[in-house]
């Protein structure tokens, strides 16, 4: 879909693979090789998924000298009408967000910027009206506080969420439909802070995409996270992202979800 036309909600914001991708950050995990057409391939994959479950697309222009600007999700956040465009702390990254902000203002979002300290969109996470940001080495506390300015105004609770094991709070915890947090404990700080928290056996699986109230979407490298979840009564669906998980990827960070 045109990336200046906006469509209904939901829907979703994503930015292709760029050729340089093997050129991504790793901070957690060893370099691998990357296969960047197969890359592609679980791209479009993941993207189908999201379509056939009611989210239409909008792409954010391919730039092959962004070798991380598939991640979508670190460039901005959205909460309601109201789009963040982020401040990511790696100079390499930071220019990620202009065509992305160039974007969420012609779908006629209303836009801020964070200006005070940094912030990567992989640290936010959204249950409810309960924002969750973590403090990590992309995130710090003065981007959080300017975050809790501009949501609190708006009915947002925002809450700081210490990170010292992984990349992203989203590295390390994910939320499903009813509000439950779902973490991998070795990466997990502190699962104490979430009222409702539920530990996964895999790594891959605690990272989820809510498609609705009882449907998730998740990476299928985690067999047992997936039983585990359609014992809960979900239903699952899968998506093989194995060459961003080399880059610390996971399925939030390849979109940004617009629910209106």
């Amino acid at each position: 879909m045109n990336a200046h036309t906006a469509p209904t909600p939901p829907y979703v914001l994503v930015r292709p693979p760029a050729d340089t991708l093997q050129d991504g950050i790793v901070t957690f995990i060893e370099a691998q090789p990357l296969d960047v057409d197969l890359a592609r391939r679980q791209w479009r994959g993941y993207v189908d998924a999201l379509e056939a479950h009611g989210f239409a697309t909008v792409e954010v222009g391919v730039d092959h000298t962004l070798p991380d600007s598939v991640f979508i999700e670190d460039a901005v956040v959205i909460f309601g009408d109201l789009a963040v465009v982020t401040n990511p702390k790696e100079p390499a990254r930071n220019p990620e967000t202009v065509a992305t902000e160039k974007v969420v203002v012609d779908l006629g979002l209303e836009t801020a910027t964070i200006t005070e300290g940094n912030l990567d969109g992989g640290d936010v996470l959204k249950v409810g009206t309960r924002v969750y940001v973590g403090l990590t080495g992309t995130t710090d506390l003065r981007a959080v506080a300017q975050l809790r300015d501009l949501l609190e105004p708006r009915g947002w609770t925002v809450t700081a969420v210490p990170v010292t094991k992984a990349l992203h709070l989203k590295s390390a915890i994910t939320a499903l439909p009813d509000g439950t947090i779902i973490g991998f404990g070795p990466v997990v700080d502190d699962p104490s802070i979430f009222e409702r928290y539920l530990e996964v056996p895999e790594e891959p699986g605690c990272h989820v995409v809510v498609l609705d109230e009882e449907t998730v979407l998740m990476s299928s490298a985690a067999p047992r996270t997936e039983a585990l979840l359609r014992e809960r009564g979900l239903e699952v669906v899968t998506v093989d992202i194995s060459e961003f998980e080399k880059l610390e990827g996971c399925v939030t960070c390849l979109s940004v979800r617009v629910r209106g």
